[in-house]
């Protein structure tokens, strides 16, 4: 009986990996409580980070889920390329520009966060030993607005990544990618506040 219920489970979770982006996020309160209400600790992990942590928080607060204001935690990275320029993207849901980065799933560690961001917004390859800690930002400068009326402050652990492989490109989230100038970077920018501690402490870098 025990093995038939984990199977079930199993195939709960792969019917949930099976549905696209925009159908996971549409799943409704009511039908979340029956998808949650069989599974374990340890599934319920699976879950989150099968939707992605933010998405689902939000999917379990029924109709609170723009009102909420959302604590995230994160990881964001200065990547740096051999002419001290600055990788940045525009994002697809905002016409602003922001480093490259996101949200951490239940269970990494930021380091973990970091690199796999940066594979899935940039393509590029980053190890562990290249990443070097800048700083742990928090505090309403990491207050961010979506046009779905979402609200999050966030609690980012800042990288800067001067050693990468691999070929830049970019999916459906980001609009373009480009290096900057550190001194000559655009006007509509997502993470100032990252950038200027950025640049307060590049030269111990």
């Amino acid at each position: 009986m025990e093995k038939e219920k984990i199977m079930n489970n199993k195939d709960i979770l792969n019917e949930i990996k099976k549905l696209t982006t925009k159908e996971q996020r549409n799943i409704t309160y009511e039908e979340l409580i029956k998808i949650i209400e069989p599974l374990s600790p340890n599934e319920i992990i699976e879950l989150s980070n099968i939707i992605g942590y933010p998405v689902f928080t939000r999917l379990c607060m029924g109709k609170l889920k723009h009102k909420f204001v959302l604590l995230q935690d994160g990881a964001a990275a200065i990547i740096v390329n051999n002419k001290g320029q600055i990788l940045l993207q525009s994002r697809a849901d905002r016409d602003k520009w922001g480093l490259p980065g996101g949200c951490q799933e239940l269970g990494e560690r930021f380091q973990d966060t970091v690199i796999r961001e940066i594979k899935e917004e940039t393509n590029l390859d980053v190890k562990e030993e290249d990443l070097q800690l800048i700083d742990i930002v928090s505090g309403l400068s990491r207050r961010n607005e979506y046009p779905n009326g979402d609200v999050v402050i966030n609690n980012t652990a800042l990288y800067c990544i001067k050693k990468y492989s691999g070929e830049l490109k970019w999916d459906a989230e980001s609009k373009d990618m480009k290096f900057f100038d550190i001194d000559d970077l655009p006007q509509n920018q997502n993470d100032q506040d990252l950038i200027e501690i950025y640049k307060q402490k590049r030269k111990k870098i």
